[in-house]
């Protein structure tokens, strides 16, 4: 492979610290590398000296005659006063860029929801950030460096993303160098990882999961003082040999030394007493939504349905991910669970001893200690907080937890406004946790998160006992905390037996068909099966989910019916909880049949 740019020797030190030391790196054509790292040990400088954006202080970066390269920065250089047409592909025109297939490609996959001529002062952030990214990769570039550019993207936008870089040069051509937290991003486009750590930059051979393995395999021989880190990847290196079917099914690391690794590891949940100190805190009514509807007066005078028919019985110890594109409702529906809104038609049944609390994109739990210490802040906190079940309970103070969330004792004196946008977020989960609520929803939690903060965040759920709503892009976090998913497609709730993979196909199909997507839809899909075979897979398909939806069921109902079994009866209570954990696993073998079956069809 041809060399394509080098850094030999950088140095680079603010007033305060030195972040790299004499680093010298290579790139070579055909390299797909991830830049990780806690946030503010360099990785954005790294890709700027790199990109050439940003002088070293001594060192030099060398770069191959007539190489190009695209940045994606994180700062917004878009101009106010141009259209999205001019800024995306300038002067050329409409006869050229509309004949080639990259330029089309990425038009479609990023901008189709907005005009062509609105004005760049017009657009919210997140929309300026798309054209942004379209600019750049409408561009013929040899080398393309990416600073965060899943970034206010959805869960659509940043699968097409990662399959138009993956299908963008030949495998032995061109380069990319992206930094981001999104693991799934990493996993599914890199083929080497760098870490940013100490000064340093580490190399590790493949995407995350390789990262995490070799990681581990680093920290146990170094042993202590990588003590910490190394149990969280541990951990995190379980679920990705436990995880999702999809996942495991194409291992993307040495599956012996994986699983040599995690034998001593337990399941990443305990699922069955998280359950039961869920019912035993929250009695078996949660919140149901029956029937429920929302419509609001629309400009033109008549009338904008946002839901229709949305039935839905939360469960004590829930742990559900919610899907779906911006506008879709997902907001709407979180609002109904807290009581924000209310809906225009059906009825909500909520518990008595229910306490819902939500992790905002907005910061409202800091507002009132702007300007204190976060010693400050913790000080008026409950004493002590219980994490774990059973055996493996323990009550952690404030400052113990916000260790565990990566503070250190010097940043406990730091105002509440200086600190950085991912300690102001850990912060104010921290706040919302300590009002024990036994219902939590989490609306985009994983922004200005590094790959380390949000494996201590998810470290952090998997002890919390209660009913979990999460609405995320960031895919691997959803899949990681949550136990199934949910869409908001046509206005209606659908549950996806098949995840995330199941929500892009029906994503197609309704971008294909813009009317109602249904059962009937997913089965007419294209496939390689002759006409008998695909009939007898609709059929079974059919029977499956039907299967499936009287098992959920059975499971919600047991789970309810838990509250009111005599709580002393630890007998009956085990034998009760044995048979839920029967059912769902004969859920999920039933899910990954479903899922095969729709693969073949799809």
């Amino acid at each position: 492979m041809a060399h394509l740019l080098g850094a030999e020797a950088l140095h680079l030190e603010y007033p305060t610290r030195v972040v790299f030391d004499s680093v010298t790196l290579g790139i070579e054509e055909g390299d797909r590398i991830g830049i990780v790292g806690r946030n503010g040990d360099g990785k954005s400088s790294l890709l700027g000296m790199l990109a050439g954006t940003k002088e070293p202080d001594s060192g030099r970066v060398t770069v191959r005659g007539g190489t190009t390269i695209g940045v994606l920065a994180q700062a917004d250089t878009l101009g106010d006063d141009v259209t999205i047409a001019e800024a995306v592909v300038g002067d050329t025109p409409e006869h050229e860029w509309a004949g080639d297939a990259r330029v089309r490609d990425v038009i479609a996959g990023l901008l189709t929801d907005l005009p062509w001529d609105a004005r760049i002062g017009s657009l919210s952030g997140g929309q300026r950030r798309r054209v942004s990214l379209a600019k750049l990769l409408a561009g013929d570039w040899d080398v393309i460096a990416l600073d965060e550019p899943t970034n206010h993207l959805d869960v659509e936008a940043i699968t097409w993303l990662a399959g138009h870089l993956k299908r963008r040069w030949a495998a032995n051509s061109g380069a990319l160098l992206v930094v981001t937290h999104d693991r799934w991003f990493l996993d599914e486009i890199c083929t080497e990882t760098w870490e940013v750590h100490d000064r340093i930059v580490e190399p590790f051979e493949g995407g995350y999961a390789a990262y995490i393995l070799q990681r581990v395999e680093r920290d146990r021989m170094a042993a202590a003082t990588e003590a910490k880190r190394q149990n969280l990847a541990r951990k995190e290196l379980a679920w990705l040999r436990r995880g999702a079917p999809a996942r495991t099914s194409k291992p993307k690391f040495r599956i012996e030394a994986a699983n040599e690794l995690i034998a001593d590891v337990p399941e990443i949940r305990d699922t069955v007493s998280l359950q039961s100190l869920a019912v035993s805190r929250l009695g078996k009514d949660v919140v149901d939504l029956l029937d429920v509807g929302v419509a609001y007066p629309a400009a033109d005078g008549g009338t904008k349905r946002i839901l229709s028919d949305v039935e839905w019985r939360i469960a004590p110890g829930e742990r559900t991910g919610i899907l779906g594109v911006n506008g879709a409702g997902k907001s709407t529906l979180l609002g109904l669970i807290s009581g924000t809104v209310e809906p225009t038609e059906g009825r909500i049944k909520r518990g008595t001893t229910v306490k819902v609390k939500t992790l905002t994109q907005r910061l409202d739990e800091l507002e009132q200690h702007w300007n204190d210490p976060v010693r400050v802040v913790i000080s008026g906190l409950r004493t002590s907080y219980t994490m774990g079940t059973g055996s493996k309970a323990q009550d952690l103070t404030p400052g113990q937890l916000l260790e565990r969330l990566g503070f250190s004792s010097a940043q406990l004196s730091t105002p509440v406004k200086d600190l950085s946008g991912g300690q102001q977020r850990r912060l104010q989960l921290l706040l919302v946790l300590l009002d024990q609520p036994n219902v939590l929803i989490l609306d985009e939690p994983t922004n200005d998160m590094d790959t380390d903060m949000l494996a201590a965040i998810e470290d952090l759920l998997d002890s919390w006992s209660g009913t979990l709503l999460v609405v995320s892009h960031d895919r691997y976090f959803l899949e990681r905390v949550t136990d199934q998913q949910y869409a908001i497609l046509d206005g209606r709730l659908r549950h996806l037996p098949g995840g995330v993979d199941e929500y892009l196909r029906l994503r197609q199909l309704q971008e294909a068909a813009p009317a109602s997507v249904t059962k009937t839809d997913v089965a007419a899909a294209p496939s390689g099966l002759d006409g008998a075979e695909l009939r007898a897979a609709q059929k079974e398909i059919a029977s499956l989910e039907r299967r499936i939806q009287k098992l959920t069921d059975q499971v919600d109902k047991a789970k309810h019916a838990l509250a009111d079994h005599d709580q002393s009866d630890y007998a009956g209570l085990g034998d009760r909880m044995k048979k839920i954990g029967e059912q769902e696993s004969e859920i999920e073998e039933l899910e990954l049949r479903w899922f095969e079956l729709t693969e073949q069809i799809g």
